[in-house]
């Protein structure tokens, strides 16, 4: 019995080391389970807070901006048939139409992606039905039917300066790009950028200047369109951290490969390589092939115009199409200095937009 009982305290505490562990196990699954459904529930009621700010911010727009029925879109553009595409967007395809009341407007149908759809129809929604410059295309309305996200703006008759400039003209119009109409146009797109960056608060970066989101109007005008990657600026340091690369490549500057922080000073170098495809005619996204000694180098647009004028042989690089109607040396040299400027590497040596207007008045 001695024995048996000297046998039975071993037993006994490994039994009650047993039950020690399994009672704590139990209490850490049970703290598991509660803090898993506290994280589901907090983000059940963070997914509910964003669908209802997002619904929150429409209604806002919505009244200034005409919310459209879709059977009135379909009517407007013939249920949106391939005939009235007028234009690629970065997310979706650009109907012409005219609504009941007989106005022309532009459609843009957006993709029916969820991410990419919901993301453009945001951005173009709260900086275009926030902002009105002469030099900014304008938002009528918008339509939001199941699936559908659809935006209206104004119709802006000579189609975008990406047509003029190396595409057919949207219309058989015998008018040019002369110099005085480039220049003239460029100054345009320089206002409405410092409108955005500097007259209008929060400011705004629009992120994808270029000559396809660039519209002309009857009288040649600008417009800048497309606000489908523009973000806006609340913080101090001017600037909109991303988590993904904005932009078309040979107009993004070259901060962007070294991080994604946008600024306005990346607006300005866009714009620096616009100047530069609209006094060159040349994509910038294309490299220029230049001989020398015998043999033939590619360089890309912004090298070559940087090199052509440090020479001083601005003239060289104009766009052979134009004819000589306005087309003076120092205003040719004048604009292609400015633009220059802009496509510094260093983006705290690029101007204010403000003062790229300054620099364009007198041409």
């Amino acid at each position: 019995m001695a024995r048996l009982s000297q046998l039975s305290v071993p037993l006994q505490v490994a039994a009650a080391a047993v039950a020690g562990f399994a009672g704590v196990t139990i209490i850490f699954l049970l703290l598991f389970f509660l803090c898993s459904g506290r994280k589901k529930a907090a983000g059940s009621r963070n997914l509910q807070a964003q669908s209802a700010s997002e619904f929150s911010s429409i209604a806002y727009l919505g009244r200034s901006l005409h919310r459209i029925s879709m059977p009135e879109l379909i009517a407007a553009t013939n249920n949106f048939d391939n005939s009235a595409v007028v234009g690629d967007g970065s997310f979706g395809l650009v109907y012409k139409g005219k609504l009941a009341d007989g106005q022309l407007v532009a459609v843009k149908k957006l993709n029916t992606d969820a991410f990419q759809g919901l993301r453009e129809f945001e951005a173009e929604m709260e900086t275009l039905g926030r902002v009105s410059h002469e030099n900014i295309v304008k938002i009528l309305g918008y339509c939001k039917s199941s699936g559908d996200r659809i935006l209206v703006y104004e119709y802006v008759a000579n189609g975008c300066l990406d047509q003029w400039l190396h595409g057919d003209p949207p219309t058989p119009v015998s008018t040019r790009l002369t110099w005085p109409i480039r220049v003239n146009l460029i100054r345009g797109v320089a206002a409405g950028l410092a409108y955005l960056h500097d007259g209008c608060r929060p400011k705004i970066i629009h992120r994808d200047i270029k000559a396809s989101n660039v519209l002309l109007d009857e009288e040649f005008q600008a417009h800048i369109a497309d606000f489908g990657l523009a973000r806006r600026v609340d913080n101090p340091s001017h600037s909109h951290v991303s988590t993904q690369v904005a932009g078309t490549m040979g107009y993004m500057p070259p901060e962007y490969k070294d991080g994604l922080r946008a600024t306005t000073k990346g607006d300005v170098y866009s714009f620096g390589v616009l100047m530069l495809e609209v006094a060159t005619g040349r994509r910038p996204n294309l490299a220029v092939e230049e001989k020398e000694n015998g043999t033939v180098r590619q360089v890309w647009l912004v090298d070559w115009a940087r090199q052509l004028v440090g020479q001083g042989r601005e003239m060289e690089a104009v766009d052979q199409t134009l004819t000589e109607d306005g087309l003076e040396p120092p205003s040719v040299k004048e604009f292609f200095r400015i633009a220059c400027s802009c496509i510094t590497d260093n983006p705290g040596e690029r101007p204010l937009m403000a003062d790229v207007v300054s620099m364009l008045d007198p041409l």
